[in-house]
């Protein structure tokens, strides 16, 4: 079938306005084969991932169409699918899993071993490339690849939900809340009573501080470089903030909690971050990162320190969750009013506003915008 969809096929810089490395494209999707679904794309997160890739940051395999978190609804299964039938609504996340590898078997699904080669090579986990233009590959996204009317995807990678579920919100329970919630809940397990810092206040880093308060920390420190996403922390539960553009911003995080927190939770994906976040922790304290900075980036950390004080620095896949327990259970507490993800939406776009909503998320404008690929998400 023929669909739109944005195609990059070479990094480039911002303003992307003037770049415009995502391109709209007509290209060919084939069918759905065994293992496989086909998703009509109803709403598609911008995420800070895909802005790493399309500036060069996160290596891909050229040409590709980006996207890793969405929502939709069903439209075809193919054979030996079980899990979802043509008309449920879903969520498209960006680990799928097989089920048979190591990991899998380990209860981590999220480390899965053919996710990670499909990934790297740009194809399906059912081993395939299901997107064409002019009869030339396009590669796929984290097995997902929602900038598209449509989207076959391996079963692996669909969660269904309830119907009466936003799909405009659903679409960020594909990557920003499990990576941002299961840092804090899976990862870290921050229990009652204690003390946090969360260090980056994007769509991931706002998760993981709504889940820090209802983890029931003690105090929630918010920690970022722009006053604005600071305040609107405060709205969302925080009980301090810190501007870490601040010469002593690690000192005021010691001040506030008598000589560091206990966790420290990074998700801004630059090294700086992460090495404020350990010097921001307590002795004994536990270091969380769940950013992505440069693939060749490092961390010098003092081995003696790192012994002597007893502490931890942990690293954060997909919120180390399995995402078929983890979706729904992060969905009822969407449902129950805990964890209002509908506010941290800063807008949407349509396929001809993506260079342009990038723009935005760049400049720190943005939290969340969402894709509608077919103009809206009702149905």
């Amino acid at each position: 079938m023929k669909v739109k969809a944005a195609v990059v096929f070479e990094t480039a810089a911002h303003p992307f306005t003037e770049t415009q490395p995502l391109k709209i494209e007509e290209v060919d999707l084939d069918p759905p084969g065994p293992g496989e679904v086909l998703v009509k794309v109803m709403a598609a997160g911008l995420c800070h991932s895909d802005l790493s890739a399309i500036e060069g940051v996160r290596p891909r395999k050229m040409p590709y169409v980006p996207g890793h978190e969405a929502s939709g609804i069903v439209e075809e299964v193919g054979e030996g699918v079980t899990r979802v039938k043509p008309g449920d609504h879903a969520v498209l996340f960006f680990v799928p899993n097989c089920g048979t590898c190591s990991s899998c078997d380990r209860g981590e699904p999220y480390l899965c071993d053919t996710a990670y080669e499909a990934r790297s090579d740009g194809h399906l986990i059912t081993g395939n490339h299901k997107i064409r233009l002019n009869g030339e590959v396009i590669n796929h996204t984290s097995g997902v690849s929602c900038y598209s009317e449509y989207m076959v995807l391996a079963e692996g990678s669909v969660i269904p939900i309830e119907k009466d579920i936003p799909l405009e919100d659903a679409a960020l329970f594909g990557c920003a809340v499990i990576t941002g919630v299961g840092a804090v809940v899976n990862t870290a397990a921050i229990p009652p009573g204690a003390t946090v810092a969360v260090l980056g206040l994007g769509g991931v880093g706002l998760n993981a501080m709504m889940a820090a308060t209802l983890s029931g920390a003690e105090r929630v420190i918010a920690v970022d470089v722009l006053d604005d996403k600071l305040a609107f922390a405060r709205q969302l539960g925080a009980t301090d903030t810190v501007n870490a553009s601040d010469p002593d911003a690690v000192e005021q995080v010691k001040e506030l909690t008598k000589g560091g927190v206990d966790y420290a939770v990074e998700l801004a994906g630059v090294p700086a971050a992460l090495e404020a976040g350990y010097a921001m922790c307590r002795r004994g304290g536990t270091v969380v990162t769940a950013g992505l900075p440069r693939p060749e980036a490092t961390l010098d950390v003092p081995i003696a320190q790192l012994v002597s004080d007893n502490r931890t620095i942990k690293g954060s896949y997909m919120g180390s969750c399995v995402p078929r327990r983890d979706i729904p259970r992060f969905l009822s507490l969407y449902r129950q009013g805990k964890l209002p993800v509908d506010r941290l939406r800063s807008g949407f776009v349509d396929f001809e506003g993506l260079n342009a909503g990038f723009d935005r998320l760049a400049a720190g404008d943005a939290v969340r915008q969402v894709l509608r690929p077919h103009g809206t998400t009702s149905v």
